[in-house]
């Protein structure tokens, strides 16, 4: 059995996230316009119908701007912790409201979802990993710095969404205002190279056979140093950089190491698709 994972947007103009099996699927966030959305999916094969609940990791706007007329029109469950719902701050049909609990599993189909707190400069933000027999996928994005809890998760995935948001150099040079700087790097704002690098090198799972790295900054990183930053390292991991400007392919997760030893010569690099950015 293979999970099927795909970026549709990441970035400060919009996030959405798509983990799939054979008959379900789920949005992780949902940052673009419906119709934005409508189209991506479109492209990539899969029928929104097919879309059984949209988690959302924060009120962020670029994360929950599509919600509102996505889950209307679809009729599609949207799972929020007990403070977003209080707090009203994701506007969604009260009927289509649903709860999650940090590190409380969700079961939507043959997927089990289950959050976990993390740093960032929200109300209450979760990032999600989600389970289908025995493949696991990590949503891990806006993370302020790897605390215990990410560290935890990010350990037991086979394939991951990891935030990249900044190269340290670009920031400091660059031309952000001096308290946006402050607030990205803070620790509750965003996860650098350096740092995603770090969790990557130390806390990989030896199954880890994909890294999508998400939430670059348009104006403090580069995809290409970011990759290759990354690609020094990896291995037999995968490196995919996730677009800001458009979808990703979908990527099988689990089936990589099946198919090698089937062909016997294919090696994981060959199996392996790339998106463009």
């Amino acid at each position: 059995m293979s999970v099927s994972i795909a970026s549709l947007n990441s970035g400060s103009n919009g996030n959405c996230y798509y983990v799939g099996d054979q008959t379900d699927g789920i949005f992780i966030d949902a940052g673009l316009s419906c119709k934005e959305t409508e189209a991506r999916i479109s492209r990539l094969g899969i029928s929104i119908r097919s879309i059984r609940a949209i988690f959302v990791s924060h009120e962020h706007t670029d994360h929950i701007k599509g919600i509102a007329v996505i889950s209307r029109k679809y009729q599609i469950p949207v799972y929020l912790n007990q403070t977003m719902i209080y707090n009203g701050c994701v506007d969604v049909q009260k009927e289509l409201v649903r709860r999650y609990d940090a590190n409380q599993p969700v079961r939507i189909g043959g997927m089990e979802i289950t959050s976990f707190p993390k740093y960032h400069d929200a109300c209450d933000p979760h990032s999600f990993i989600v389970r289908s027999g025995t493949v696991t996928v990590g949503v891990m994005t806006d993370i302020g710095r790897a605390c215990e809890q990410v560290v935890k998760y990010f350990n037991m995935c086979d394939a991951v969404f990891l935030e990249a948001n900044y190269d340290e150099e670009m920031l400091s040079k660059g031309k952000y205002p001096y308290y946006l700087k402050n607030r990205i790097r803070s620790g509750r704002g965003h996860l650098s190279n350096r740092e995603a690098l770090d969790l990557f090198l130390n806390h990989r799972a030896p199954s880890l056979s994909h890294v999508l790295l998400s939430h670059l900054s348009k104006d403090n990183n580069c995809p290409d140093l970011v990759h290759n930053l990354f690609s020094e390292h990896a291995g037999e991991t995968q490196v995919i950089i996730a677009s800001r400007y458009n979808e990703s392919q979908i990527f099988r997760i689990g089936e990589v190491k099946k198919a090698s030893l089937e062909t016997g010569q294919r090696t994981r690099h060959e199996l392996a698709q790339y998106s463009l950015f």
